[in-house]
């Protein structure tokens, strides 16, 4: 398969090594994978504090860059969920617009959906010999419905003990913006996340969003707590090699 990265703003300034997971574990499993340099934001912000027609000219570009390949993958349940449902709401209906949004948003996929629903994989062949508990982030959770793909492929990694999350659907308060209007809310909410994982003696917290894990891992740091956050694919993409 011809495989897009989209890499999303949060991964390409300041978590790279997840893109570059998500790379090594395509190609890994047998995809072409290209990293089309004139990708942008995908307009999630901008259309969510009201800059709608800044986001409806990111939405054109985006399917302008990723037009023609089998698949796009984004290691970002809030940034897929974006481009596949958001989309279709911001272009007039039988215009171009729609007609392109309409080719490009159905191929683009969260990495644990393509996995296992387009690829067919459980075992990526994985290993990683750490006690680790895993954090639905809202998007992955509400929206995508990713439900237990993330749990499954986890299963799968030799060496890894994977530990249920207490009250793992409850948001951790990073909410992009949110936590930038309610500072306050927003810390307290991600001081109960901390609990919650404290409680499970994890070494490492993983998700499927940077954003969340950025936030979550701020309050696991100052806390001292020695816990550390890793992007899912992160984790996939580890080998005994790589140990």
């Amino acid at each position: 398969m011809r495989v897009a990265l989209f890499i999303t703003c949060v991964n390409d300034t300041l978590f790279p090594g997840t893109g570059k997971a998500v790379v090594s574990l395509l190609r890994r499993l047998g995809c072409e994978v290209d990293f089309p340099a004139a990708q942008t934001c995908c307009g999630q912000m901008h259309v969510n504090t009201g800059y709608r027609a800044e986001g409806v000219r990111l939405a054109r570009h985006f399917t302008e860059v990723f037009a023609g390949y089998d698949a796009v993958v984004a290691p970002s349940g809030s940034c897929a969920a974006m481009v596949r449902e958001q989309y279709p709401k911001l272009a007039r209906p039988g215009s171009k617009g729609a007609a392109a949004i309409a080719e490009v948003a159905p191929k683009v996929y969260e990495l644990t959906e393509f996995l296992l629903d387009v690829l067919k994989v459980e075992d990526v062949g994985a290993y990683f010999p750490h006690r680790v508990t895993y954090h639905p982030t809202c998007h992955s959770l509400r929206g995508l419905r990713l439900g237990d793909r993330p749990a499954r492929l986890l299963a799968h990694v030799r060496g890894l003990e994977l530990v249920p999350l207490p009250g793992a659907e409850e948001c951790c308060g990073f909410g992009g913006t949110f936590a930038v209007k309610n500072p306050a809310v927003s810390a307290a909410m991600g001081a109960d996340k901390t609990r919650n994982i404290m409680d499970t003696g994890a070494e490492v917290l993983c998700a499927a969003d940077n954003s969340c894990l950025m936030h979550i891992g701020g309050t696991l740091r100052r806390q001292k707590t020695g816990v550390r956050t890793m992007h899912l694919a992160e984790i996939l993409a580890s080998t005994e090699e790589s140990q």
